[in-house]
């Protein structure tokens, strides 16, 4: 009985261990599987996210779907939206002191969180927290005592704490009150596994420390890697345009799959889809000795994402446009984008400015010629009226999608 229970945990942790950057500590996170399966008990799995911004894009969700694996596994995920946490706004890898939002902001953005996050997680198995519940009972008495259980020397040892210290930046008392409050979640929760990305480290460990200290066992901290963003450099963010929205619309989600660098397929593959991990390795096998093309590879991924966030018959339909219009008509997926505002242009100014002919009379040449394509389309006029994903083609070589 005792050898089917060990078995039964490692099965679970080949699971659990997919795409993880580290386990600490990785032998009590065996042992609390082994316990659970003995007992008939789920472990309580933990996530808190700060509702600081109205939108998720998928680097967000890397975390949601190793909820995900959890819930499969018959655990009990508990999901914090930190409406109290998020009014002080978390200082991990932040520079400067964070901007607090209002309460009005908070919810608002809550209230979009919780429409996107169950396009990954099973709702029914999903429940659903607002640290405000314990958190603003709490007494000044209490808070002290809080904050009593932690040093001003281990908060220090943060890195972005210590670098603003050293830089002489201000450091607001309120933000050593936030690791505090995020580790006394766990305190209120019981948790047995918190998860976060790799910048999380730290205040998932306080949370371990809080849990010792208030007398409970202490969870297991468990880190995803931060997702790189389309350009395969920085990390996916709104604000650098190289991301993936889990509410873009299908065909922009698909091309913007299609469009991240080759040595993210099997990445993505591994953190963002259900696909086998032999599924995957097969793949990269494939890839590396030239049997699997990397487009084809991205196009299984764009319909694996698509699926998840909106649907089968959704996918298969940005699919189809997709090959429409490149693969049938030899335009490539790795196109450069121009993000227009005026959408009614004279063509040969606007190849002209944005660096695709050299002057306004090369492109009414190319024009007389007949060497523009506009959606793989022969187009000989001067004016033209600019529309979201058309691709512009001048020669055989030169392309350009816009975006609106």
């Amino acid at each position: 009985m005792e050898n089917t229970i060990k078995e039964r945990a490692q099965i679970q942790m080949e699971l659990i261990e997919r795409g993880v950057v580290e386990i600490l500590p990785r032998e009590e996170l065996i042992k609390k599987l082994e316990k659970s399966l003995r007992d008939g008990k789920p472990l309580r799995i933990k996530l808190g996210l700060d509702p600081t911004a109205p939108d998720i894009h998928l680097g967000h969700t890397v975390v949601l779907n190793k909820l995900r694996q959890f819930q499969d596994l018959g655990h009990e995920v508990h999901l914090i939206i930190g409406d109290f946490t998020g009014r002080i706004g978390d200082p991990s890898g932040k520079s400067e002191t964070r901007k607090q939002l209002s309460e009005e902001e908070i919810m608002e953005n809550a209230r979009t969180y919780q429409e996107q996050i169950y396009k990954v997680l099973d709702k029914d198995k999903t429940i659903m927290h607002f640290n405000s519940e314990w958190l603003m009972p709490l007494t000044m008495i209490d808070v002290l005592k809080l904050a009593g259980k932690y040093t001003v020397a281990r908060m220090m040892e943060r890195d972005d704490f210590e670098k603003r210290y050293k830089e002489g930046l201000p450091i607001g008392v309120h933000e050593f009150m936030y690791p505090l409050m995020q580790g006394y979640d766990s305190v209120a929760l019981q948790s047995d596994v918190e998860l976060g990305g790799t910048d999380q480290k730290f205040n998932l460990l306080v949370g371990r420390h809080l849990l010792k200290e208030y007398g409970l066992e202490p969870q297991v901290a468990l880190m995803m890697p931060i997702l790189e963003g389309t350009d395969g450099v920085q990390k996916m963010s709104k604000s650098l345009g190289n991301y993936i929205g889990v509410n873009d619309e299908p065909y922009e989600m698909f091309g913007k799959t299609m469009s991240i660098n080759d040595t993210l397929i099997c990445r993505y593959f591994e953190l963002l889809t259900r696909v086998p991990s032999v599924d995957i390795e097969a793949m990269k096998n494939q890839m590396n000795t030239g049997e699997l093309n990397p487009r084809d590879a991205k196009i299984r991924l764009a319909v694996e994402i698509i699926t998840t966030f909106h649907s089968s018959e959704e996918a298969v339909q940005a699919m189809e446009r997709f090959k429409l219009v490149y693969s049938e008509r030899d335009i490539p997926d790795d196109i450069p984008e121009i993000i227009v505002i005026e959408t009614d242009v004279w063509l040969p100014k606007f190849l002209s400015e944005n660096n695709i002919v050299v002057s306004t009379n090369e492109g009414r040449r190319m024009i007389k010629q007949g060497a523009i394509k506009v959606n793989g389309e022969k187009y000989e006029q001067e004016d033209i009226r600019l529309e979201a994903d058309m691709v512009i083609q001048v020669g055989k070589r030169k392309f350009a999608k816009i975006l609106i």
